[in-house]
């Protein structure tokens, strides 16, 4: 899949990156300076969304010509919403909270595109169950330093983080934090006129 524009991915998340990559897409990556506060009382799939369109905008505001993808990804337990841990402690709180439990992952995606005044929104939601975790083993994936910059304090794609996790229910790339069959489907359906047609295969 090509575009006929460029595209921004307004994130430093690594695994946003290399998701982004697997669609053959071309881009560059500037991350957004947009604070990732929640607001209270507002649902989920309200508040990644708005988020992934917040920031896709602050880095969008600056290349009127470009498509800029921004993406949000909350994990929520019983109503409450789990973002990235502040330190060591909290993450094992949380995954503490999260052992033996099922949660929802949710990722909000946001594209847009100041030539064509053009701004478009979706989000994908996966339901994540945990084996009970052991001490030790929360000591262990705590230690390694990476529960720290992801939403929950886990990443299914770690080497612990995923043996952690027992079953999902719904897009696995989502958990990850980039949902591709969503994205693929907002470029497909509102985004159709940027995308560059391939020659068919002889």
């Amino acid at each position: 899949m090509q575009l006929s524009t460029p595209l921004i991915l307004a994130s430093r998340s690594p695994r946003r990156r290399k998701l982004l990559e697997q669609l053959g897409l071309d881009f560059t990556v500037q991350a957004s300076t947009v604070e990732e506060t929640v607001t209270p009382g507002l649902s989920p799939e309200h508040i990644v969304q708005t988020l992934a369109e917040s920031k896709a905008l602050d880095v969008a505001a600056s290349h009127a010509d470009a498509l800029t993808l921004g993406a949000d990804t909350l994990v929520v337990l019983d109503g409450h919403v789990l973002g990235k841990p502040a330190d060591a402690e909290e993450a094992r709180s949380m995954l503490r909270r999260l052992s033996g439990r099922t949660h929802t992952v949710y990722t909000g995606l946001a594209l847009v595109h100041p030539a064509s005044r053009r701004t478009c929104t979706a989000y994908e939601a996966t339901m994540v169950t945990f084996a009970v975790l052991e001490p030790d083993e929360i000591d262990a994936y705590v230690a390694s330093g990476s529960p720290m910059d992801k939403a929950g304090a886990y990443g299914i794609q770690d080497d612990l983080g995923a043996v952690f996790v027992r079953r999902i229910e719904g897009d696995y790339y989502n958990v990850v934090g980039l949902p591709l069959h969503r994205l693929y489907r907002l470029l497909r359906d509102d985004f159709t006129d940027l995308l560059v047609r391939q020659p068919p295969r002889s």
